[in-house]
């Protein structure tokens, strides 16, 4: 079985001391496989704040992929922001776009901010068409898995101005290559929706605000852990841990996703 732990919206420069050291303890127990970080990693962009978020994932102690959020890219600098937008980013995370392949898993990350825009993300046709190119290609037994930041499914009316553009197109053309889960987070929020009108099961999976002070709703500090069997016709286990005030994180719910294999 593979044990995926997600996190997002970590935004450090708000981040909550014993939340930080409740996730850490978390993970240490946890031993998950990997850890995917759905962007925001910081509040402002600044160096101080990815080496901060640096030191927090290396002492999770596994190998943690990272996409970029909105707050990743230099506000209040604007030559920063125009001329080398994701420098601090990669010099904390590495390539703001990846992959990774286990025997029962592939996972592609994309950046969907784009220097221009001061929230909204956005998919390039390159990117849809390069991601279902993979997808395509991907073994039977794997859970194929896309990582952004703005979600491509909302909840409320609301939140419909957040959503990732380009979102619908993607979701078709990716359904149709074989894609089985989006991660995001952007809105603080944490839920589970199985999309319809697809070609095949699709799931867009929401984490909250890891550490961040600023939580929305009422709802905790929270992150997702996804368990994949790996088995025709098997089972993606999606639960939700919430930060409680105990000063651990405890499940909260479970969502199930049934791959169509």
């Amino acid at each position: 079985m593979s044990v995926l732990l997600q996190l997002s919206d970590p935004h450090f420069g708000t981040e909550r001391a014993p939340v930080v050291e409740a996730l850490v303890a978390f993970a240490h127990a946890l031993r998950p496989d990997l850890v995917v970080l759905s962007g925001d990693i910081t509040q402002r962009a600044r160096r101080a704040q990815f080496a901060a978020a640096r030191r927090f994932v290396d002492r999770l102690g596994v190998r943690c992929l990272a996409v970029p959020g909105n707050h990743d890219i230099a506000l209040f600098d604007p030559v920063a922001r125009l001329m080398r937008p994701y420098a601090a980013f990669r010099q904390a995370f590495g390539a703001e776009q990846w992959e990774h392949e286990s025997a029962d898993c592939l996972l592609l990350g994309l950046n969907t901010t784009r220097p221009w825009r001061h929230k909204n993300g956005e998919l390039s046709a390159a990117q849809v068409e390069r991601v279902a190119a993979r997808l395509a290609g991907a073994a039977a037994a794997q859970l194929r898995i896309v990582v952004v930041h703005q979600p491509v499914a909302v909840l409320r009316e609301e939140d419909r101005r957040n959503l990732l553009r380009g979102h619908e197109p993607a979701l078709r053309r990716w359904a149709e290559a074989g894609c089985d889960l989006v991660l995001g987070g952007h809105i603080h929020l944490p839920y589970v929706v199985a999309l319809k009108g697809l070609a095949r099961p699709l799931w867009a999976v929401q984490a909250g605000t890891a550490l961040s002070s600023r939580i929305r709703d009422g709802i905790s500090n929270s992150v997702n852990v996804l368990r994949w069997d790996g088995h025709p016709g098997g089972s993606c286990r999606i639960e939700r841990w919430d930060y409680a005030s105990g000063g651990d994180f405890v499940r909260h719910s479970v969502s199930e996703a049934r791959p169509l294999r």
